[in-house]
């Protein structure tokens, strides 16, 4: 696992630590139950034992996603939940 989420719980910010990155390029795509992407995110900047910060989700509403991240050749998935 290259990336760890701090809480699967989230109001409008996500944020991550990363390691054993496989280049510095990180994509990330929120998806709703029914597999519709609702935000994307696409960083270069990124380096390993870095801690990152995804903001303004605050305009998803409240639900369960899936978090879909791309490092290299590796794919992790991930269930989140919106809360108030």
């Amino acid at each position: 696992m290259f990336a760890k989420i701090r809480s699967s719980n989230f109001i409008d910010a996500l944020q991550f630590e990363f390691s054993e990155l496989n280049g510095n390029l990180l994509r990330a795509i929120i998806r709703d139950d029914s597999g519709h992407v609702c935000s994307q995110m696409e960083n270069t900047q990124i380096r390993e034992k870095e801690q990152f910060t995804w903001e303004g989700l605050n305009d998803l509403p409240y639900g369960r996603y899936t978090l879909t991240l791309f490092q290299g050749s590796e794919e992790l998935n991930l269930s989140l939940v919106k809360r108030v």
